[in-house]
């Protein structure tokens, strides 16, 4: 999973590189420059994308850290308690 992840963001940074629109001057919705629906369409699928990453690649032993300033039980500090 974690490889078809990384062919995944390979294409979406290769996407990224949007030469070919430069120069076109076609309206969609007829008011919207094509360039820009581009990078709208280009946006929700980074956003898919990061959720990806973050569903299937995240570390799982990153939640279970301490932070400074937190209890080892992992919930944070009451507002006002235990931080000077």
């Amino acid at each position: 999973m974690k490889w078809m992840i990384a062919i995944v963001v390979i294409v979406v940074l290769a996407l990224h590189q949007d030469f070919w629109l430069w120069h076109n001057r076609s309206l969609v919705l007829g008011f919207l420059p094509i360039g820009l629906a581009y990078h709208v369409a280009y946006s929700l699928l980074a956003v898919a994308t990061m959720v990806l990453l973050v569903r299937f690649v995240w570390p799982a032993d990153l939640e279970a850290l301490e932070t400074p300033g937190e209890p080892a039980t992992g919930r944070p500090v009451p507002f006002g308690r235990g931080r000077s």
